[in-house]
């Protein structure tokens, strides 16, 4: 018999957290093979860091799909392609829903006349919604606040029912706040337009923006301002790879979340940047902003049991000061 394809198709491969799961491939043994649109991605940046040729095509072009099937044999797809911006979400659901469920459906489709039945899905805290308690549990009830939260939902839902149809089998992620860059610096975030909050005090620490505004004093957290997960985006990455192997294992479909089982305040990410950077960072204060709640934490505690997942980078300055080294090298 011959051997199984180590070949992994990475859409959204030029993106944020799929170059650095690209990255963690490359280190396990896999050929990823990356497919991006580029309409958020860097091809720059993954050709630097990675020396990754990426396949130009959009989850949507059935026919660019079966191309890229038909082309090569694969282990399994990494999907990673979607629009994530909650604020533009509400300010435009029909782009959401069309990118991010239509796309989605449309690579299953291409997925099963390929015969490629594994799939490691990037999904969101953000279908959690309000959380009743924290930290959140994989079984906490799902009622996203937002139409990007509710698109990852509406998927999940997919392949769900996709496993009782045709036999997909799928590990779905849904992590918090990833943040941070690889270690090396060659690969980090940057998004256009930014909304991420540990980029943005890192542009307010160089001097890219004038401050950093933090939205709500009030809340009943230790210092009054929202508390967020943190993951470091390579501790991400490394699940992705755990996921993938666990499914070619024999691993039943299942759903894990990816956090560090705490939270950090914005004022918190604000000193840890000011003690990085060595630099003073000005803030603005503003009100409280609708569908923000008080704290967003995970239990990481089943991806640690089932997956083995241990997050190496889970300290907040080693998070920051990695995203650091990529902004000087990026924004510089």
């Amino acid at each position: 018999m011959a051997p199984e394809s180590k070949n992994v198709l990475v859409t959204g491969g030029a993106g944020y957290i799929a170059s650095h799961v690209a990255f963690s491939l490359l280190e396990r043994g896999y050929r990823p093979v990356l497919l991006d649109n580029l309409s958020r991605g860097h091809r720059d940046v993954v050709d630097r860091a990675l020396g990754l040729p990426v396949i130009v095509a959009d989850t949507r072009d059935r026919a660019a799909l079966d191309a890229v099937f038909a082309a090569e044999s694969f282990v399994a797809v990494m999907h990673f392609a979607a629009f994530m911006e909650v604020g533009e979400s509400v300010a435009d659901p029909l782009k959401f829903y069309e990118n991010n469920v239509h796309g989605t459906v449309t690579l299953l489709q291409a997925m099963k006349a390929a015969g490629v039945s594994r799939f490691v899905f990037s999904s969101t805290a953000a279908t959690y919604g309000m959380p009743e308690r924290v930290p959140i549990p994989e079984e906490h009830p799902q009622v996203p606040l937002n139409p990007y939260g509710r698109t990852k939902l509406v998927v999940e839902h997919i392949l769900a029912e996709s496993e009782r149809a045709f036999g997909l089998q799928s590990v779905i992620l849904r992590y918090f706040n990833a943040a941070g860059a690889h270690p090396n610096g060659l690969l980090g975030e940057d998004h256009q337009p930014e909304t991420h909050l540990v980029p943005l005090v890192l542009d307010a620490a160089m001097g890219r923006r004038p401050s950093i505004r933090i939205f709500g004093d009030d809340y009943d957290t230790p210092d009054g301002t929202c508390l967020r997960d943190y993951i470091h985006v390579c501790d991400l990455a490394d699940a992705h790879v755990l996921g993938l192997e666990y499914l070619c294992n024999g691993g039943k479909s299942d759903v894990f979340n990816l956090g560090n089982g705490r939270g950090f305040s914005v004022r918190e990410v604000i000193a840890a940047a000011a003690r990085v950077t060595g630099k003073s960072i000005p803030v603005e204060m503003a009100g409280r902003r609708e569908g923000d709640s008080p704290a967003l934490v995970g239990s990481g505690e089943k991806a640690k049991r089932i997956l083995g997942w241990s997050p190496r980078y889970a300290a907040l300055d080693t998070i920051v000061e990695h995203a650091w080294n990529w902004h000087k090298k990026r924004h510089a």
